[in-house]
């Protein structure tokens, strides 16, 4: 037993050395002592608030005022609609009428044939038509008047639907009142057929100015800035159709020189002079109205 020797086994001093070291107590010292240099570079770039100026508002335009449009107007435009619907529905009978229209205007023969009477369709879509067309001059009325007029302008934009409806209203009564004149003279300075033949073109006249107004009335409402032309294709489209319509009444009614002076007084006094008194009393009812 005491020749055997004892072995001992070596103790690993470094974990004691680490063990005993307390790191929260030792001071690094700072690489940095001027801050990072990135910041302070950005520092320095950067303005102090209260060397900062006021920020300015922005100058632009003003808005630009987009302009009164029938288009715009609940009341006009459903009178329009309502117009249309009223030819639609009466067309789907009434067609014929249409085919008929040019030989209404232009033909002066006395003596029709049996299968030329007009039928109760022929005469529901001849009164939409006539319809339409009063419903376009009276449209057209209330933008000449706003162009033409401008201190009526805004008294009539306040209340839109109620001068259109007054200005339809003057060119449905001055279309009757015309109808009345015609066949009174007629019945004073020639015979039955000869009226209603004048009457038929005088007819067929007004319902075509209505289906070429369309159109015209349709762009100057999509268009506002179109009015001023369209008014004045409005008005050749009118004297248009009036010359057509005089034209038949000489043609029916011209037999010698007599004949021709009463077709002159004719012109100055059913063709002329109404015009400008329609003109009066449009302009009388829109100060009326806005009074």
């Amino acid at each position: 037993m005491s020749k055997v020797a004892s072995h001992t086994v070596p103790q690993d001093t470094t974990a004691q050395d680490t063990a005993a070291v307390d790191t929260s107590q030792l001071y690094h010292a700072p690489l940095y002592t001027d801050s990072f240099p990135q910041l302070t570079a950005a520092d320095s770039t950067v303005t102090p608030l209260n060397q900062l100026t006021t920020a300015q508002p922005l100058e632009g335009q003003p808005a630009a005022d987009r302009g009164h449009s029938l288009i715009h107007d609940t009341g006009a435009m459903s009178l329009l609609l309502a117009t249309l619907f009223f030819l639609v529905v009466s067309y789907r009978n009434g067609y014929k009428y249409l085919e008929n229209l040019a030989h209404n205007m232009f033909s002066v023969r006395r003596r029709e044939s049996l299968f030329e009477d007009n039928t109760v369709n022929e005469t529901q879509i001849l009164s939409a038509l006539i319809c339409l067309t009063c419903t376009m001059l009276g449209l057209l009325g209330y933008q000449a008047i706003t162009v033409f007029h401008p201190e009526l302008a805004m008294g009539m934009q306040r209340a839109t639907a109620l001068h259109v409806v007054v200005f339809v209203g003057i060119a449905m009564a001055f279309y009757l009142l015309q109808i009345a004149f015609y066949q009174l003279l007629g019945y004073i300075f020639s015979d039955r057929d000869s009226t209603r033949v004048w009457l038929d073109g005088f007819k067929a006249s007004q319902a075509l100015l209505g289906l070429l107004l369309f159109p015209i009335v349709v762009l100057s409402l999509a268009a506002s800035e179109t009015v001023k032309s369209v008014l004045i294709l409005a008005a050749i489209l009118y004297f248009c159709t009036r010359f057509i319509f005089i034209c038949k009444g000489f043609r029916i009614f011209y037999s010698n020189l007599l004949s021709l002076v009463y077709f002159i007084l004719y012109l100055c006094s059913v063709e002329i002079v109404p015009l400008a008194i329609v003109y009066g009393v449009t302009i009388t009812l829109c100060h009326y109205l806005q009074s």
